[in-house]
């Protein structure tokens, strides 16, 4: 089967899941800039998440563009991933309601840890239907940014009991690798020949 469905419910599912992170922004009832301090931290957390979820389906979208075709395995660890993604809201609002205390902040990276654990799964599973000589699989290569960022949620989870803002450091340090632009991809439909990410054949 083709990718056009699990695309569409995933990427109705992501907007779900930003709808209710944005809800949980409480309106501040006093007229003035300083109202907005005592939601501050939850701001925060917003932005952060907003950015992890903005990444997940910026490259959800690239893996699907290269992916054929879709097996019962894959849609099952499309939802594996959805899952995880779904926690997002409660562990974003428990954080920035406690101030990043150290068990809601642990648990951030739990959900992160495991988000990035079930995406991992998600692109293996795509492989294993197309084979090794995929454009995905030639275009993973050693994914050493897909292996870094489990390694160093691994860290900051024990640390945020130690130190929540190296913990939360952490976080937004692997946010910001994803954020770094990856053509991997992109070169990858290139030599292949069919069309970018964008829908323009490459020349």
């Amino acid at each position: 089967m083709g990718t056009n469905r699990l695309e569409a419910f995933s990427d109705g599912v992501l907007a779900i899941i930003i709808t209710i992170m944005v809800l949980e922004l409480k309106i501040p009832h006093e007229p003035h800039l300083s109202g907005l301090r005592p939601v501050l931290p939850v701001f925060l957390s917003y932005i952060l998440s907003f950015v992890y979820l903005g990444i997940y389906w910026n490259n959800h979208h690239h893996m699907l563009v290269v992916t054929e075709t879709v097996t019962g395995s894959v849609l099952w660890a499309n939802l594996h991933l959805l899952f995880w993604l779904s926690l997002v809201p409660f562990t974003t609002g428990w954080m920035g309601e406690n101030r990043f205390a150290a068990a809601p902040t642990a648990v951030y990276g739990v959900v992160l840890l495991m988000a990035a654990i079930a995406y991992f799964i998600l692109q293996g599973r795509i492989i294993a239907g197309q084979g090794r000589d995929s454009i995905l699989a030639r275009a993973l290569g050693r994914d050493v940014k897909g292996k870094i960022s489990p390694i160093l949620y691994v860290s900051a989870i024990p640390l945020a009991f130690v130190n929540r803002w190296i913990a939360g450091g952490i976080y937004v340090l692997v946010a910001l690798i994803w954020l770094i632009p990856d053509r991997r991809i992109e070169r990858a439909l290139a030599e292949s020949g069919r069309a970018s990410p964008g829908g323009r054949a490459e020349d």
